[in-house]
């Protein structure tokens, strides 16, 4: 029989509870180990990012500077830019007004070397008409303008169709209008002077009639005008309502009176009518001036508007 006290004894165990606070204390300690770790590692990165950061930062205000600088100077350029297309907009419209003026001036050269000069000439004593001149052109008036049908009479052709005008109207609004003397060559004119100074002699001749070479027939653009019930006389005239029709609307078919009333050339000649260019005839009937009031390089300046 053994003896109870020389038994083996069993093992002493650690009570569970005491396992699992060690265990508990042992996670803990490596979690805590490990968030060290990790915190560490963290916070390098959270430096590391914060340097990357501020050096982003510096290269992005770096960059934002010379942007803010690149902005300017684009600013500045496209200013510069812009005065110099306003300049050349200003230098081409210049240069357009200028070839425009140089086309006008051409223009108007073109006109007054195709216009004969002597048309708008002061004569009546003033200024001679060679033996040698003719109008360029000279047209038939067609007989139904014409006072007495089977004496023909010819007028400047450039002129034939503002008489031609005048005439019609003056018929539209119920005046009896017709030519009775157009055109006359300077040996016509020689011809018509000498039978008048046998007729009424010389002095009085002079005060209706010019001398060859001085008369406005000669140039193609000057009209004699008659109107029925008057004999077929030039007499008279300035009492028809014919006359009256020619002084308020002469002008507007290029048409003046070249010896009103009190002029310092011939007796008043209400029928003697002149063309001067519609422009011209409208500035003396507007302004009640006489043509041979007028200063001749006045009237030179209508040349290039003649028949316009």
């Amino acid at each position: 029989m053994q003896n109870p006290n020389n038994a083996v004894q069993p093992a002493k165990k650690f009570p569970s509870a005491t396992i699992l606070a060690i265990l508990g204390v042992l996670v803990v300690a490596g979690l805590f180990g490990y968030g060290f770790i990790r915190i560490n590692q963290l916070t390098n990165q959270v430096g590391q990012l914060s340097g990357e950061l501020a050096s982003t930062k510096t290269t992005l205000e770096q960059q934002d500077v010379s942007l803010d600088s690149d902005i300017q100077k684009t600013y500045e350029l496209a200013i510069e830019i812009a005065r110099v297309l306003s300049d050349s907009n200003q230098t081409l419209q210049t240069f357009r007004e200028t070839v425009g003026q140089i086309s006008g001036t051409v223009e108007t050269l073109d006109k007054l070397s195709k216009t004969d000069p002597e048309l708008l000439q002061k004569y009546s004593k003033i200024y001679f008409l060679n033996e040698h001149y003719t109008p360029i052109r000279l047209s038939q008036i067609e007989p139904q303008y014409v006072y007495i049908e089977q004496e023909p009479e010819q007028i400047h052709a450039a002129v034939l169709p503002y008489l031609k005008n005048l005439l019609d109207a003056a018929k539209s609004n119920g005046i009896e209008l017709f030519v009775r003397s157009a055109y006359r060559s300077f040996n016509e004119q020689e011809f018509l002077k000498a039978s008048f100074r046998v007729t009424y002699g010389t002095g009085t001749a002079n005060t209706f009639s010019a001398d060859q070479g001085y008369s406005e027939h000669q140039l193609g653009t000057t009209v004699d005008f008659i109107t029925t019930g008057q004999n077929g006389q030039l007499d008279g005239f300035e009492k028809t309502n014919a006359y009256q029709w020619m002084r308020n609307n002469a002008h507007k078919y290029g048409f003046t009176l070249s010896y009103p009333e009190n002029n310092a050339f011939y007796i008043f000649e209400p029928w003697h009518w002149r063309y001067v260019g519609v422009k011209l005839a409208t500035y003396l009937h507007d302004f009640n001036k006489n043509f041979y009031d007028l200063d001749q390089r006045e009237i030179d300046e209508y040349l290039v508007n003649l028949f316009e």
